[in-house]
């Protein structure tokens, strides 16, 4: 069997510190993080004040009044994400094989919004005013749907729910399919919108959200005054093709996948293994399919949630893998953790990171934990040639998938 090269053509996404790749990446360099007090519902009754919330989102720009109607928000994430990577990658969808062109879109809790406002409505109203769209903007998969049918993909279309590791995993699948030949291209990533009072209220019954009243201190990931994670909120989508359909196209490439670990901890409903074994295995997994040793690896782009036991398991797999000297970030520092899209807006940070051979900085952190043994740079950014770096998530249920990035030219 003939196997693929696949890259990266293409990106679009929206989020806390920008709506392009452009604008998200002068964020990093700055040290501007998107973490404030939440604005989308009065806080007064919680103990959480600050998420990373979408500003100025450009529902203009492909949007009109009534779409509101049949897309939750999340929705809306997608498909601006979906169209700004068409666009970002000069595909021609006239000219695609829509049989070959796949769609996947992860989503940790999908249209938590629309839930939310038709259950109390059902509660004050009675069921025969609970809205007919509910539903069909409602379900964890119709981001996918909705991308699909936008730009018209015939191939492979899901959604993939592995809870913050859903966009990772998402992308893996993604380039398998073209990896193995089923499809030429795929439309990848993931969507979130779950700054909502129920979505909040439930992670801080969990004790899962940091309470800290400054923003600017609310999400430290691996910082030794860290006390939980910050809601996050938005999309991002990467077009990936067989290195030969992007050739034949003339399209400007970005960057390589080539490798994917999946495992499971299968330890904990919401913890991850303390030492860290299922995030080992993922690591090593990824590096074995991209043929590449440990010593390869010059940047890795962790999950770093800013909560003590995940990050305590993922330094220690760092550690075991790499050893202390790899630069390690958490990008959550400055877009909050977006759940199921966590993952697809950390792959483009970590190939925009490859490409301008810069670590980020793990914003707001000032003084690690003793027991993070890893790298984490902090304080300020770090200049240096990344040839391959990896980028890291977990989920609750023990959920590890961890994809390798090569830089292109290498």
């Amino acid at each position: 069997m003939k196997l693929n090269r696949v890259v990266v053509t293409g990106y679009g996404l929206t989020s806390p510190i920008g709506h392009t790749p452009e604008e998200i990446w002068e964020n990093l360099r700055a040290g501007k993080a998107g973490i404030a007090p939440i604005t989308k519902f009065d806080t007064t009754d919680f103990a959480v004040h600050n998420a990373a919330e979408v500003k100025d989102f450009p529902f203009d720009k492909y949007f009109v009044k009534k779409d509101t109607n049949r897309y939750d928000l999340y929705s809306q994430y997608a498909l601006y994400a979906s169209l700004e990577a068409v666009e970002n990658a000069k595909l021609n969808l006239d000219e695609l094989n829509k049989d070959r062109l796949g769609v996947i879109v992860a989503s940790g809790i999908g249209g938590i919004k629309e839930i939310e406002d038709q259950v109390v409505r059902l509660h004050d109203k009675g069921p025969k005013r609970v809205k007919p769209m509910t539903l069909p903007k409602a379900l964890p998969n119709m981001a996918a749907g909705n991308v699909a049918m936008k730009v018209g993909a015939n191939g492979i279309c899901k959604s993939i729910n592995t809870a913050c590791a859903s966009s990772n995993d998402a992308i893996g699948d993604a380039f398998r399919a073209i990896k193995f030949g089923f499809q030429d291209v795929m439309l990848v990533g993931g969507a979130e919108a779950s700054i909502t009072p129920f979505a909040i209220a439930g992670f801080q019954a969990l004790t899962a959200l940091s309470t800290t009243e400054d923003p600017a201190r609310a999400s430290i990931p691996f910082d030794k005054e860290r006390n939980g994670f910050v809601m996050g909120e938005g999309a991002g989508m990467l077009v990936l093709e067989s290195l030969e359909h992007a050739e034949n196209r003339g399209a400007t490439i970005l960057a390589e996948v080539v490798g994917y670990g999946n495992t499971c901890d299968a330890y904990h409903m919401t913890s991850p293994h303390p030492e860290g074994l299922g995030a080992i295995k993922a690591i090593k997994l990824a590096l074995e399919e991209a043929d590449i040793t440990p010593d390869d690896v010059a940047y890795v782009n962790a999950h770093g949630t800013s909560t003590p036991a995940n990050e305590k398991g993922e330094s220690g797999a760092i550690v075991s893998v790499f050893g202390k000297e790899v630069p390690v970030s958490s990008t959550k520092s400055f877009t909050g953790h977006l759940l199921g899209a966590a993952g697809a807006v950390e792959a483009i940070i970590t190939v925009e990171a490859m490409r301008h051979s810069y670590v980020p900085m793990t914003a707001g952190t000032t003084e690690l934990s003793d027991y993070i043994e890893a790298n984490v740079v902090y304080g300020k950014g770090l200049e240096q040639e990344i040839p391959y770096a990896i980028s890291n998530t977990f989920g609750f249920g023990g959920h590890n998938a961890v994809l390798a990035f090569k830089r292109w030219g290498e």
